[in-house]
């Protein structure tokens, strides 16, 4: 199984960032929360801090436990275990993702999400 955090990011304006995976990525063109996979011995916490700044050069707050949810895709077993999150500083500089974006929780339902990540869209959408 791998283990992966999610960051639910959200900024002075309440609006959460999402962003759509590299095409020749797995579940490429599809829209995610923000993370990465985690490295061995590290908090998921940290993991988000470390993967944020890598790969779109922003600084968060990492504050409450969201959720978790295990995905097989395919023969392969993910562990998404997602955190809310602030927005502190930064310009977002794209470099696994394609596009990215700012929209309003109910918002959500207009984007193709990886399916790992649906389980948390619905739980933001229902408020």
């Amino acid at each position: 199984m791998i283990r992966v955090a999610a960051a639910i990011i959200e900024n002075e304006q309440r609006l959460l960032l999402i962003a759509k995976r590299r095409i020749e990525k797995s579940q490429g063109g599809l829209w995610e929360f923000p993370g990465g996979k985690l490295e061995e011995e590290e908090s998921p916490e940290a993991c988000l801090r470390r993967e944020l700044m890598e790969e779109m050069g922003v600084e968060i707050e990492v504050q409450t436990y969201f959720g978790i949810n295990e995905h097989w895709y395919g023969d392969l077993q993910i562990q998404l275990i997602a955190y809310r999150a602030k927005f502190i500083a930064g310009v977002i500089a794209l470099i696994d993702h394609d596009e990215y974006r700012w929209v309003r929780s109910e918002q959500l339902a207009d984007y193709s999400f990886a399916p790992a990540d649906i389980k948390f869209v619905n739980m933001l959408m229902q408020g």
